[in-house]
């Protein structure tokens, strides 16, 4: 996208670049020139690695101001990371290095890029850059998963050609592309008020049923998807609470989190918010049956075959379709099919007397961090490509918010 030079897309915005210590750092030259061109107001800040690839002084010869690379600045009375992460509407980390995602994700603040973003106000966009294989690494996936998990959004990496001169997904994106993501993730702040005064119930996990003291039925559920949708919906201004099952991952910032293990248990934590809900998403995979008897000691094996006897737990999901009163409130349910997924999805529709079915198949992100899903309505079904569950998240809300209305 180009902006018309009378109609500057970041008119009026402070925007800080965060400059990591790669080789592609002289590039973040040209982006705090392309973000100057949206008419952006923007300083710097650099890694002291940073430095040893391009000079300080070349950014306070483009902003005006002199590039900040010490935490600790004599000339400067204040808490110089917390005003400016406050001053910034956006920081932009661009490269953003193995090194440099590691230590953000980990909450490190030990120096003025890090400790600056720990007091971020506005969004975070990466640009990473890096070797493929660096890239490629689980740490700094992991890394991602972490950021991305806390509301950061991404530019790039591509495709390209490399400093070492291989091929391989590691390059930084274009300094013009990353300004123009910058214009998108600012765009989309700017509606995440949206939910705003809301109150929305989600749930998340697997559920366990319990066969003995040290045995349970249960499913591969990783809770991902929940924990983004109570993400995504905090970020908007919802009070979210989430229900979840067991897992390990960490409650998502401005969250209640409410604990469960059983079907059973996780019903009854739902119905305790339902009626102050304006929106229920039942993303959770909840057992459908439990055993009939839990036995008090350790089942012993023996020659024989097991028999267990498994009862029905309740339908949680059809259950709040049938206490809603005139639509309300906006209940959307998941559906994890093998086969005939969106005719099974639209059947689901109707028998549980919910607004939203999101449908997937295992094999599209069952466990990961991404997703293809379709979202199926009275309207008909819209099959979204393969994004972040974050992403997929917003996707919801952005559903959800339609049927709410103002």
């Amino acid at each position: 996208m180009t902006d018309a030079p009378d109609s500057p897309a970041l008119a009026g915005r402070n925007l800080l670049v965060a400059v990591g210590g790669g080789i592609a750092a002289y590039k973040a030259v040209l982006l705090v020139r392309a973000l100057q061109e949206r008419g952006a107001s923007v300083r710097v800040a650099m890694t002291r690695a940073a430095t040893r690839f391009v000079g300080p002084v070349t950014f306070t010869g483009l902003t005006g101001t002199p590039a900040l690379t010490e935490l600790w600045d004599p000339n400067y009375a204040g808490e110089l990371h917390v005003e400016l992460g406050a001053w910034a509407d956006a920081i932009v980390v661009c490269p953003a290095t193995m090194n440099l995602l590691a230590r953000a994700a980990h909450g490190h603040a030990d120096d003025v890029v890090l400790a600056t973003l720990s007091c971020a106000t506005g969004p975070v966009l990466y640009a990473p850059a890096m070797h493929a294989r660096m890239w490629a690494q689980p740490a700094t996936q992991r890394a991602v998963a972490l950021l991305a998990e806390a509301g950061a959004t991404f530019a790039g990496p591509t495709v390209g050609r490399l400093a070492s001169g291989e091929k391989g997904a590691g390059r930084l994106a274009e300094p013009e592309d990353v300004a123009d993501a910058v214009v998108r993730v600012l765009h989309e702040a700017s509606r995440k008020a949206d939910m705003s005064g809301r109150q929305v119930l989600v749930s998340a996990g697997p559920t366990y049923e319990d066969l003995d003291p040290v045995r349970y039925l249960g499913n591969r559920a990783s809770g991902k998807m929940g924990f983004a949708l109570a993400a995504a919906a905090a970020a908007r201004g919802a009070e979210v609470t989430l229900v979840a099952g067991p897992c390990t991952l960490r409650t998502p910032p401005g969250v209640h989190r409410v604990d469960v293990r059983s079907a059973r248990e996780m019903e009854r934590a739902i119905l305790d918010g339902f009626a102050r809900a304006d929106a229920v998403v039942m993303a959770a995979a909840v057992a459908d049956y439990r055993p009939v008897a839990v036995s008090e000691g350790k089942i012993k094996k023996t020659d024989q075959p097991l028999q267990l006897t498994l009862m029905r737990n309740p339908d949680i999901l059809a259950g709040l379709g049938r206490l809603r009163k005139d639509g309300r409130p906006v209940l959307v349910g998941f559906a994890l099919e093998t086969d005939n997924v969106i005719a099974h999805a639209r059947l689901k529709l109707d028998k549980k007397g919910v607004d939203l079915i999101v449908a997937n198949h295992p094999e599209d992100g069952f466990g990961g961090d991404e997703n293809v899903v379709s979202l199926v309505d009275a309207q008909g079904a819209e099959k979204l490509p393969r994004l972040r569950k974050r992403a997929i998240g917003d996707r919801i809300w952005d559903r959800v918010v339609a049927r709410l209305g103002p």
